[in-house]
């Protein structure tokens, strides 16, 4: 195991002498590391001034930091480019991320006063999905390591965490809240095989998490993550269907926040009904998924009527059919210029390939251009579509109002440090939309924000904004139940 550099110094020297002494090599199995680069791509060296001192770089980012961005950023045998901002990337999206999860379940399994059983009882569709992400990832660790390659562990451990952070739990925040121990019980399975596999890589942080927030709550751990067996990957709950519906599910779902963004509609504000490419083939349970994360209250399949949502303008992409068409990219040209735009476009999108004339266009062969129709925002991508209709009606602006006021009001129990669990009572004042706001959410409201009671001060002065009129505003006062 050296750097590339010692090819000749070191792996031909060794095999020489090893061949001339005892005719066969010293070594079975080479390792050649790439070269570490500074942020800018050039090799590290003193005379260039550029070289990050490794006891300086574990101070400020901190050692199972920098292992992690070594192990899992890269390739051993590649270079890579080492920065603080490259290291503080990557404990951003993944340390971090896991380290939150875990503060999660030691926070929600103390208000409910959980203790694992080790059994679990996945009746539920999302705890199904994400054992059967467990498992799989296992399998896929499991093989890395064992092939020394740890950047397909590093990705498959970050794949996962994001599926267990970002969706899981996400997903399932209402059933943590009501305390469900079956949810409970699968996210500390999870937290606890997830620890297990991270170990070797991050030595440190996983042993502070097994001994403050697994082995408290369960003493028949092993004394240390490092004294543990490494997890098994149990193939019969690895169902590559559901994992196959919930990707989509998800593909959906940012197709959908992308058109929230190109509509600048927040996604706080409730929608009539959104269109969805192939949405009638899911399951109920994720169609219901897929609705509350866009915040709409109907979805449809947009085969009945997607192609009236946008119009399509078609060009010839010279680059791609210049290399298969050569002088005759014109005519190739002229054949896609006199074709109907939208229903070339749904040609190549669903059959992958056309011929016009004689010449077999793709998608790629085209520059497309989709503007959506007035009132509508879609996204489309890899034959995938979603539509947002925007038309906002007296009923949904007002449950707008209703979820920017739960915000305002959690935002107020964060400020003021109150515990996840305490009860409060709000004092409020607003104008004319907040007053029909409380009127037909007051109920929904206290159950969100866990109020005990309610009730309007008109003393109260109206410092906070809600929505986008600087008049519509609202004032909360909280105080401990």
């Amino acid at each position: 195991c050296e750097a590339i550099d010692q090819t000749r110094g070191w792996f031909y020297t060794l095999m020489t002498i090893g061949t001339l002494v005892f005719d066969q090599s010293s070594y079975k199995t080479v390792l050649c590391l790439g070269h570490i680069l500074d942020k800018d791509g050039r090799k590290m060296s003193k005379h260039l001034g550029n070289v990050l001192e490794p006891i300086p770089l574990m101070d400020r980012h901190g050692a199972d930091a920098v292992r992690w961005f070594m192990l899992a950023a890269g390739s051993p045998w590649s270079a890579r480019r080492v920065g603080h901002d490259a290291i503080s990337e990557v404990i951003r999206k993944s340390l971090l991320t896991y380290w939150n999860t875990v503060s999660f379940l030691t926070l929600y399994g103390s208000v409910a006063n959980f203790a694992p059983t080790g059994t679990l009882n996945l009746t539920h569709s999302l705890d199904r999905w994400i054992v059967a992400e467990l498992n799989q990832t296992i399998a896929t660790v499991d093989g890395a390591l064992n092939n020394f390659d740890s950047q397909e562990a590093g990705r498959a451990l970050a794949h996962f965490i994001d599926d267990l952070s970002n969706w899981y739990v996400r997903r399932s925040r209402r059933r943590f809240w009501d305390g469900e121990v079956d949810a409970l019980e699968t996210l500390h399975h999870c937290v606890e095989k997830l620890t297990l596999l991270m170990a070797p890589m991050v030595p440190f942080i996983s042993e502070q998490v097994w001994q403050k927030a697994l082995r408290p709550v369960d003493g028949a751990l092993p004394e240390s993550v490092h004294l543990a067996d490494f997890p098994l990957s149990n193939e019969k709950l690895i169902d590559q269907a559901l994992m196959n519906k919930v990707a989509t599910t998800r593909r959906i779902v940012e197709l959908g926040r992308a058109a929230r963004a190109t509509s600048q509609v927040k996604i706080r504000q409730p929608l009539g009904r959104a269109l969805v490419a192939g949405y009638s083939l899911l399951d109920k349970e994720l169609q219901e998924q897929i609705a509350d994360e866009l915040n709409v209250h109907r979805i449809e399949d947009i085969s009945q009527v997607g192609s009236e949502l946008v119009t399509y303008a078609v060009k010839a992409n010279f680059r791609t059919l210049g290399i298969r068409y050569g002088a005759a990219v014109q005519e190739a040209a002229k054949a896609i210029a006199a074709s109907e735009p939208g229903e070339l476009v749904r040609a190549v999108r669903s059959a992958g390939t056309v011929t016009i004339a004689q010449f077999e266009i793709s998608a790629e062969d085209l520059v497309i251009t989709e503007t959506p129709k007035s009132g509508w925002a879609v996204a489309t991508h890899d034959g995938e579509s979603v539509a947002l209709d925007l038309e906002l009606n007296p009923g949904l602006i007002t449950e707008g109002f209703i979820r920017e006021i739960i915000r305002v009001i959690q935002e107020e129990r964060k400020q003021s440090g109150l515990h996840v669990s305490d009860r409060i009572h709000i004092a409020w004042n607003g104008d004319e939309e907040i007053v029909r706001a409380f009127d037909s959410g007051g109920e929904q409201i206290a159950q969100e924000v866990l109020a005990l009671a309610i009730s309007r001060d008109e003393k109260l002065a109206l410092p906070n904004s809600v929505g986008d009129d600087e008049q519509l505003a609202i004032a909360i006062k909280i105080t401990k139940a």
